[in-house]
């Protein structure tokens, strides 16, 4: 019922020589050693760093993607009880203004007059600051310092499509982080016991269309800190997934596939999640809110309906414990992107 994956233990390139993918990066790793040599592929490259920072008051979002053909930032907050919201996107066509690194820990940026974003990595600790002048109407500044402890486990999985297509995706859960995000006069600061932060690194060559399903959460509960990363859709049939738990930063791999059931007409209604063949991920997860965000430019055409809500259910160790989750705060996602 579960097929093996493969997990590397040493530093590997993702591409060969001529861009195409690597035979010896195809698998799973616990820390970010596999190199993003992208190269060539014109058109069809995607690279992107999204954090998104689950606070007490407030979840913050900044991400840089870059299309190959056009740059894409954004930045989002959602307050959890007045269910404010607020997204800023700027697509910018071929630019200079950014840096995207070919190391997930390396430092990125995006320069703009609208939008500046500026992480840096140094001991253990990611930077990030964020200022946009115009944010819904008032000048918005965050300022976050990330944790990277040093016991913790990532989870790095590379998708072989074909030697033409793949992905390479690096996710870091549970970062404990402190700072501020401050929203005209309002200022929201995050301590580390209660604000984790997320990091979905991702380099590949895509297919012109594709769609996923992603489900992540960080939170402490019971006194521990817990992770749950699980993807569907995008990884079905390449024998390799980007399913985990992590308990205190030490991951738990699923090497089944994971199948998301929920209502395409009306995406607040409880979505299941759970295993292909056995019982091992059993989740329901509740919606409160609904960010959706389009995007039809001819050539880039994009569509995203992401819920924040709550967890309940259990996911299992290999050794038939059960890992209760009871409320867990997370997002959930549908992306159907022609890029």
């Amino acid at each position: 019922m579960q097929h093996v994956e493969r997990e590397l233990t040493e530093h590997v390139m993702l591409c060969d020589a001529k861009g195409q993918l690597n035979p010896a990066a195809i698998g799973y790793a616990r820390q970010p050693i596999v190199v993003s040599n992208l190269r060539g592929n014109f058109m069809r490259k995607k690279k992107w760093n999204y954090w998104c920072v689950f606070g007490d008051e407030i979840m913050f979002s900044a991400t840089i993607c870059h299309l190959d053909y056009a740059t894409v930032c954004f930045v989002y907050f959602l307050n959890y009880e007045t269910q404010r919201f607020h997204e800023k996107t700027l697509v910018v066509p071929f630019t200079r203004q950014l840096k995207l690194s070919d190391e997930v820990l390396d430092a990125c940026h995006f320069r703009h007059g609208d939008m500046n974003i500026q992480i840096s990595y140094k001991q253990n600790t990611t930077q990030m600051q964020v200022s946009i002048e115009d944010f819904d109407g008032e000048s918005l500044h965050a300022s976050l310092e990330i944790q990277h402890p040093e016991a913790y486990d990532s989870l790095n999985v590379v998708i072989p499509w074909n030697r033409q297509t793949f992905q390479f995706t690096g996710k870091h859960l549970s970062l404990p982080t402190s700072g501020y995000v401050k929203i005209g006069s309002q200022r929201f600061d995050f301590e580390p016991e209660d604000s984790l932060a997320v990091l979905d690194y991702g380099r590949g060559v895509w297919p012109r269309e594709s769609s996923w399903n992603w489900a992540v959460a960080s939170q402490r509960s019971l006194g521990r800190s817990i992770g749950l990363n699980l993807g569907g859709k995008w990884t079905d049939g390449t024998g390799m997934t980007e399913n985990a738990f992590f308990v205190n930063g030490k991951m738990t791999k699923i090497h089944e596939d994971v199948l998301f059931h929920y209502n395409p007409e009306n995406y607040k209604e409880p979505w299941l999640i759970h295993t292909k063949f056995s019982d091992d991920v059993k989740l329901t997860f509740t919606p409160f809110f609904e960010r959706v965000s389009k995007t039809d430019m001819k050539l880039v055409k994009s569509e995203v309906h992401q819920l924040f809500g709550y967890y309940n259910g259990y996911v299992r160790y290999p050794d038939g414990k059960k890992l209760k989750i009871l409320q867990m705060l997370g997002a959930v996602e549908e992306h159907y992107a022609k890029w």
